[in-house]
């Protein structure tokens, strides 16, 4: 059963800006120290970053959570398996929201372009 569909887009120029206009502050208020160490394998990282941002924000469209909840950015943390798939681990104040909703199961679809990366988070009860 489908308990959330969210759906984000990410301008990497955004991103980027705010990469250079904060730097590590930026960073790590948005990410986890996982999240930054897998970015910056990459010689341009902005492209993972807008990423894994287009996911934190399509999951908490998906689980009608926000900052209203105090979900933070890094109680979502979005990292990538062996073959190379987005996954979601929740950490806080996400993971008890999704718990309480029944959530069992995610499926992220990640894609990136020119300038910005789309998100699509599906997040289902398994029964």
């Amino acid at each position: 059963m489908i308990i959330g569909i969210g759906i984000d887009i990410a301008d990497q120029t955004r991103i980027r800006h705010g990469i250079t206009k904060f730097s590590t502050r930026f960073l790590q208020r948005i990410f986890t120290p996982e999240e930054i160490a897998s970015c910056q394998k990459y010689r341009d990282p902005t492209e993972h970053y807008a990423g894994k941002f287009a996911v934190k924000e399509a999951l908490m469209k998906a689980i009608g959570a926000g900052l209203r909840q105090h979900v933070t950015f890094r109680d979502i943390e979005v990292l990538n398996a062996e073959s190379g798939a987005p996954y979601i681990t929740l950490y806080g104040i996400a993971k008890q929201i999704a718990e309480q909703r029944g959530v069992t199961h995610s499926h992220v679809s990640l894609s990136h372009s020119a300038n910005i990366a789309t998100a699509v988070v599906v997040l289902e009860r398994l029964t």
